[in-house]
């Protein structure tokens, strides 16, 4: 009986050839012929951002910089990363320590639209002002990274540092009036810290417009607004009061002031004001018109005309004019006609001989909105031609 120590995997005659031995021995150590477990894609990795920059923006340091669209590969991002803010500390020689480095905020990619401007991201780390004054000249360090994948982020951006001081407390409120001419703004002057020798130089006003088709925020809260265009600098002012004049009726504008301290020769601004926001619109009227004079004409058969004229109104949104004419001196009486007189002149040859009329003229702008009328203006068809 043949004495077997154990079950064999293969068994060949010893004479077999050479080749088929090495082809069953490639095969058990290769696995020849099992298909083998598939592999999964690798992870995207973000390419690093490169372009980060920090500065104070009120109580707080502003963020900036420009989030990937590929990979370290160079293919493109199916949809925007998350973004992962790091914060850290200086070492006493001045350069950042890698090891304070700490994450305070994850920016969702659904959310990157909530913090873009002009193509960028924008985001603001808030320092509380209690630490802005007790700490004069803060300094502090920030890294960002961006993840595609729960699996791999990017590479750390390139770091940048920010110098804080203590900033002008936030203006609580800012007055609106809407005049035909300006939005006339006006706030109160707010605290300037003083902590480490800052003074309160000037004001920045910005002006955001914010789309009409959607609902207008009523408590002030901007978050949910629906932008046409996002705010932006207006003008700075000297004063605490501002008139823009170049606003435009039946829009609606959001204005934010900011207070502008310096220290150390930086302009620093404080945080937005409460928003005010303004919906102008145009119930003005025009300026009456002026200097009515009424010439009677001879007509065709032996008939009467009764020229007016008047001064030309100077406002940009002038539409037209209406003709009133009575009877009786003290009454407005009816419209002669209609539609608007484009022009500073009318003709009546509705009239009839041996009567007196009345003539007053008012001024209608784009709006609707009509003037007074002007003094009336006596035309005596009683009386012979000269």
């Amino acid at each position: 009986m043949e004495n077997r120590k154990g079950p064999r995997l293969f068994e060949y005659p010893l004479d077999a050839p050479c080749s088929i031995l090495f082809f069953v021995l490639a095969c058990v150590v290769a696995g020849c012929g099992a298909p083998g477990e598939p592999q999964p894609p690798s992870p995207p990795i973000p390419a690093p951002i490169t372009d980060l920059t920090a500065h104070q923006q009120g109580n707080g340091v502003q963020l900036i910089f420009t989030l990937p669209s590929r990979t370290t590969g160079g293919e493109r991002l199916a949809e925007r990363p998350a973004t992962e803010i790091f914060r850290g500390t200086l070492k006493p020689d001045g350069k950042p320590d890698s090891k304070s480095f700490r994450l305070v905020y994850t920016l969702p990619g659904a959310m990157a639209e909530t913090y873009a401007a002009q193509g960028k991201i924008q985001f603001t780390d808030p320092i509380a002002a209690d630490e802005l004054r007790a700490h004069p000249r803060m300094l502090l360090a920030y890294r960002v990274r961006t993840r595609a994948s729960k699996k791999k982020d990017s590479a750390d951006s390139n770091t940048v540092v920010a110098q804080l001081y203590a900033v002008a407390d936030k203006i609580q409120a800012v007055n609106a009036n809407v005049t035909q001419n300006a939005i006339e703004l006006s706030w109160q002057v707010p605290a300037a810290a003083a902590t480490s020798g800052e003074t309160l130089a000037t004001y920045h006003i910005y002006r955001g417009e914010l789309d009409t088709t959607a609902s207008i925020p009523t408590s002030g809260d901007l978050s949910q607004a629906k932008w046409k265009n996002p705010p932006l600098l207006l003008a700075p002012a000297q004063s605490n009061s501002y008139n823009d004049t170049f606003f435009e009726f039946g829009k609606t504008y959001v204005y934010l002031v900011r207070s502008v301290t310096v220290a150390e020769g930086n302009t620093i601004e404080s945080d937005d004001s409460t928003p005010a926001i303004v919906a102008p619109r145009d119930t003005f009227p025009p300026a009456t018109p002026q200097n009515v004079v009424a010439a009677v004409l001879p007509g065709e058969n032996d008939t009467r005309i009764v020229d007016l004229s008047w001064s030309i109104n100077v406002e940009n949104d002038l539409a037209g004019y209406r003709v009133y004419r009575s009877e009786k001196p003290g009454e407005r009486g009816p419209l002669l006609q209609t539609e608007l007189v484009l022009s500073p002149a009318f003709r009546d040859s509705s009239v009839q001989a041996g009567r007196s009329y009345w003539y007053s003229v008012t001024a209608v702008d784009r709006a609707g909105n009509e003037s007074q009328a002007s003094e009336a203006t006596l035309a005596d068809l009683a009386q012979p031609l000269p």
